[in-house]
């Protein structure tokens, strides 16, 4: 979580998920068609863990339905009418979510 979403923070997202996980066999990680999704990082970190990069088309939800849904509960459940005094508060309100 962070104030923008940059390169820097979908690598390490997609670290986060990685580094316990630890696959062996090539996966399709989808994301959505930002650059930080098309960058030289983002591909050659995918590269080194044997993982291949999966986008629908422009203005398709299909693929995105759910991960949609569950942030349209979050915002509703956690963040709607709430203010946090802090980032580091908010960030470890949303964490806990799930």
């Amino acid at each position: 979580m962070d104030s923008r979403i940059d390169t820097e923070l979908v690598l390490n997202a997609l670290l986060i998920e990685l580094w316990p996980r630890q696959p062996k066999d090539a996966a399709r990680v989808h994301s959505k068609q930002g650059c930080q999704f098309a960058g030289h990082d983002w591909q050659c970190l995918l590269r080194d863990h044997s993982l291949v990069s999966g986008m629908s088309p422009r203005d398709s939800s299909h693929d995105s339905a759910v991960v949609d849904s569950f942030y349209q509960l979050l915002k509703r459940e956690r963040i709607g009418r709430q203010t946090y005094p802090t980032r580091p508060e908010t960030r470890a309100y949303v964490v806990n979510y799930t």
